[in-house]
């Protein structure tokens, strides 16, 4: 996809705030530290339209960004490491969840895996709960510039068994590798 634009569009930290789509939506979810922003960054060809921290859990809430005024990646929460207290994890469950049963307007999720952890307990619950409620997703394993050609592909045979029949995209955001093979898959889902 030829990126012409790519714009903050809106956050929501609570449901009430999440505002009304105008266009169809990919949702991205992830860990804290497995590199969404920096992925969101490389697939719009932008340095910092996704804001980077060395800190990971900054994403507090639904983060909206418009694509091209034809569509719309949403940042969701990360989990896992961020340091946050039970409570507004809590809440960024509750937030998720009802975006994700809500949102007419949603054409998939992207589940982003740092390939040299391979999923969670996070990621395959999420992979599940999507699953059950007939919302296309796929598994994106981040950071494959971190591992040789050969042990990449001995980790994706690896991963295989997990990932069943749902699509698996290689990539890597500092080399750019698997973006096209990216924004096929979302496109497909917004269309």
């Amino acid at each position: 996809m030829k990126i012409r634009s790519a714009e903050f569009w809106a956050a929501a930290a609570t449901a009430g705030a999440v505002p009304a789509a105008e266009y169809p939506e990919v949702a991205i979810a992830g860990r804290s530290n497995v590199g969404k922003s920096t992925l969101i960054n490389a697939m719009t060809a932008r340095r910092s339209l996704a804001r980077t921290s060395s800190t990971p859990g900054c994403t507090r809430g639904l983060v909206f960004f418009c694509i091209n005024d034809r569509m719309c990646l949403v940042d969701l929460p990360g989990y896992g490491y961020a340091r946050r207290s039970k409570t507004e994890r809590g809440r960024w469950k509750q937030l998720v969840e009802g975006y994700l049963l809500g949102r007419e307007e949603l054409g998939g999720v992207l589940i982003l895996v740092d390939v040299r952890r391979g999923p969670e307990s996070e990621e395959i619950e999420l992979a599940d709960f999507l699953h059950t409620h007939g919302i296309a997703f796929v598994w994106v394993l981040t950071k494959c510039d971190k591992l040789k050609r050969g042990q990449l592909e001995l980790r994706r045979r690896e991963l295989a068994d997990t990932f069943g029949d749902a699509p698996c995209v290689l990539t890597s955001a500092r080399k750019g590798k698997g973006m096209d093979g990216l924004w096929k898959w979302v496109e497909a889902a917004t269309s």
